[in-house]
């Protein structure tokens, strides 16, 4: 074993002393990237450094036996958010006639926070969690400090779990109490494994970072915290040499590639794809109409200007179908109020409200007379107003003629709550009863035992028959074109009804389905109060009644709402029949906004779940500038870990960007990703084609300001 060690040694301190020399020269300090496991560090280990502040990446790796499948999120400087699939390859799934030569999965959920930077003498420093939401067999808690010098950046930290297996060193917490002393096995796959958290003997591991005088590539030398002789499921890996060696080259800023030689003997090959969600800008809109030409008098005296527009002789019509056409405007109605012009309409174009109220103002000036300073956009969700914007016409046109500046025309801006007042009707738009269209629908299920991805690809119509603006009928008919569900054998085991774990049957049952059928009132109830009721086909499980009330006060950073329904759970084909299980279930729910820089919303659901458990929802999500988000929850009710069973309650991460960042042409649609690592009965909630809140979202007057840019678009 010395021999083999011998020659890595070297070419540890080689490299070493290759560090120290650039050092001397004023070369910039590395970026950091990812390690195996996909969070920014060295190969096996982690580093204090973080991402760029809104970072998405993907990275897969494979070091014999494991391959690892990481998303990780960056939604805050301090936070790094990981969750993870590993494959053990010399370990089955289950049995033969359940999951085939399936390779054993491994979920888990990693997180990381950064208790400060780095200063002129002081290291930056990160304590985090390995495995924290997962089965366990690799969790690992540690803390860990980073120092740059010149082209090298050094890391040195202690761990307890997976990451310090070696066990260097006692455990100090051990004085305090022996508890501490030893670490535990994990007790319920799934759990947050607090009882075993910093607990037992200590492994120290570090290493270094050294960017090459290329700038493509960066080398990596690290001190491993494991000896791999007491890895899960008995399966332990021979070690040469605790020092590992890589290299990382970057492709391009969005892809990286990783080598590297490690535990002595093994090789370690991955690749990172990462992309800057906060940072995103949407693609060049081809497909857009142009913003609306303007009709301005000319310099020259000669030239005869047009006659004054006349409001009551107007064309309606064709200026109700242009602000669709060209600002994305489905207008209700058009009224005057003696300076100004209220437009009622909802946005079904444009992402940024400023982008919608701009193109409008463009296109009312020409047919506005004079005596008219102020449009206002009357913005309507779903027949319920939301908020009114209104815009001086002077100030506007001043700025499109390079008179005053952006933040000038911001100050000139009003937002309030909609009120009812006298004015004069010039148009009504006739209601568009009928919509509908064509789409293709997916659906998959990942980690399972049946196969690692299963999925369905289904042709779908949608349609929705409005009888008023505030009443409507809508649903979806999916038809499976493609999947392979015939792999789907396993039914979990639950102690609970089967409110979500008959998820097999409803997939596999029939290919034309009815996943809803749901018909809608909605009714602005007060200022800041809001109502909405449903009843029917809610969703592919469950059919039933139910309302919701959300009372939302303009510019607050807080709101209040509440659900109540009473469901019945739909049979396996989907369709108008139903089996004997019914629930109430409802929730009160209390909204915040936290920050000015940066927003946070959180949101606390407490009240009735399907399986008539009693508990709490938690969710809290980054809601960037550009309109991605990020954000996590979790779920506790009063059913135990073990009537719960595996994953003891229901947790998820997820994500959701614009499709506008990635179309030649201006949509509102949204890519939504959630991934929760296990699908139980408990804290499982009945869904709905609408949110209160959602539809309310431009009550808050910052998204509108934030991205006021847009109003020259």
């Amino acid at each position: 074993m010395c021999r083999n060690r011998l020659p890595l040694a070297r070419a540890g301190a080689a490299l070493l002393s290759l560090s120290i020399s650039a050092a001397l020269h004023a070369q910039e300090g590395p970026t950091p990237t990812a390690s195996d496991w996909g969070g920014i560090g060295l190969l096996q280990t982690p580093s204090a450094r973080m991402s760029e502040e809104g970072e998405l990446s993907l990275t897969a790796s494979h070091t014999s036996p494991y391959s690892r499948y990481t998303v990780v999120m960056q939604p805050l400087p301090w936070v790094e958010g990981s969750f993870r699939y590993i494959s053990v390859a010399n370990r089955r799934y289950g049995s033969e006639w359940l999951s085939g030569d399936q390779n054993y999965k491994d979920k888990s959920i990693d997180l990381k926070l950064r208790l400060w930077q780095e200063g002129r003498w002081l290291p930056e420093v990160s304590v985090g969690a390995r495995d924290l939401g997962g089965t366990g067999l690799f969790s690992s808690e540690y803390i860990v400090a980073n120092k740059r010098f010149g082209p090298v950046d050094a890391s040195l930290g202690v761990a307890t779990g997976y990451i310090g297996n070696r066990g260097d060193l006692a455990n100090p917490l051990g004085a305090l109490d022996d508890r501490f002393k030893e670490r535990p096995g994990v007790n319920t796959p799934g759990d947050f494994n607090t009882s075993a958290m910093f607990r037992g003997r200590l492994g120290v591991f570090g290493g270094i970072s050294y960017q090459t005088p290329w700038d493509r590539l960066q080398l990596k030398l690290e001190y491993d915290g494991n000896d791999y002789r007491h890895e899960p499921q008995r399966n332990n890996q021979k070690q040469s040499s605790p020092i590992n060696l890589g290299a990382v080259f970057t492709v391009n800023n969005s892809v990286l590639l990783h080598v590297g030689w490690e535990r002595g003997n093994t090789a370690m090959v991955g690749i990172t794809l990462r992309s800057n969600l906060a940072q995103a800008k949407p693609m060049p809109k081809l497909m857009d109409p142009p913003p609306a030409a303007r009709h301005r008098a000319q310099d020259n005296a000669d030239t005869a200007l047009p006659a004054a527009p006349d409001l009551a002789t107007a064309d309606w019509p064709a200026i109700a179908d242009e602000l669709e056409e060209n600002a994305g405007l489905r207008v209700k109605r058009i009224d005057r109020n003696g300076q100004e012009l209220i437009v009622s309409a909802e946005q079904r174009r444009y992402i940024y409200p400023a982008q919608g109220i701009g193109r409008a103002a463009r296109i009312l000036d020409p047919h506005t007379p004079a005596d008219v300073s102020w449009w206002t956009l009357r913005n309507v969700r779903q027949g319920l107003p939301v908020v009114e914007t209104s815009l001086e016409r002077k100030t506007f046109n001043d700025y499109l003629d390079d008179r005053i500046d952006q933040a000038t025309l911001s100050r000139h801006v009003e937002m309030t709550a909609p009120y009812a007042r006298r004015s004069e009707n010039l148009y009504e738009a006739p209601l568009k009863h009928f919509d509908g269209g064509f789409n293709v629908g997916y659906r998959q299920s990942v980690g399972g035992p049946d196969g690692f991805i299963l999925f369905q690809v289904a042709a779908m119509y949608g349609a929705t028959f409005r009888f008023n603006d505030n009443l409507w009928l809508s649903g979806t008919a999916s038809y499976n074109a493609y999947n392979n569900y015939d792999k789907f054998r396993y039914d979990a085991p639950s102690r609970l009804p089967r409110v979500r774990t008959y998820v097999r049957q409803y997939l596999t049952t029939s290919d034309f389905t009815l996943p809803n059928l749901q018909l809608t009132g909605t009714r602005q109830l007060g200022r800041d109060l809001y109502g909405m009721a449903y009843a029917g086909l809610l969703e592919y499980m469950y059919g039933g009644v139910g309302g919701e009330i959300l009372y939302r006060p303009m510019d607050q950073r807080w709101a209040l709402g509440a659900e109540l329904n009473w469901v019945k759970q739909r049979d396996f084909d989907q369709r108008f029949s139903f089996r004997d299980y019914s629930v109430t279930t409802g929730h009160a729910t209390l909204y915040y906004l936290w920050g000015d820089k940066r927003r946070i919303i959180s949101a606390v659901s407490a009240g009735r779940y399907l399986a008539k458990d009693w508990g709490a929802t938690v969710s809290v999500a980054r809601a960037f500038d550009n309109g991605v988000t990020m954000g996590a929850y979790a779920t506790k009710t009063d059913v135990s870990s073990k009537d719960f069973g595996e994953g003891s309650f229901d947790k998820g991460i997820y994500f959701s960007v614009p499709f506008d960042f990635m179309l030649p042409r201006s949509t509102r649609a949204r890519a939504d990703f959630l991934w929760n690592p296990l699908y139980r009965d408990g804290g499982a909630r009945v869904a709905h084609s609408h949110s209160l809140y959602q539809l309310t979202s431009e009550r808050d007057s910052e998204i509108f300001f934030r991205n006021f840019d847009a109003i020259g678009k």
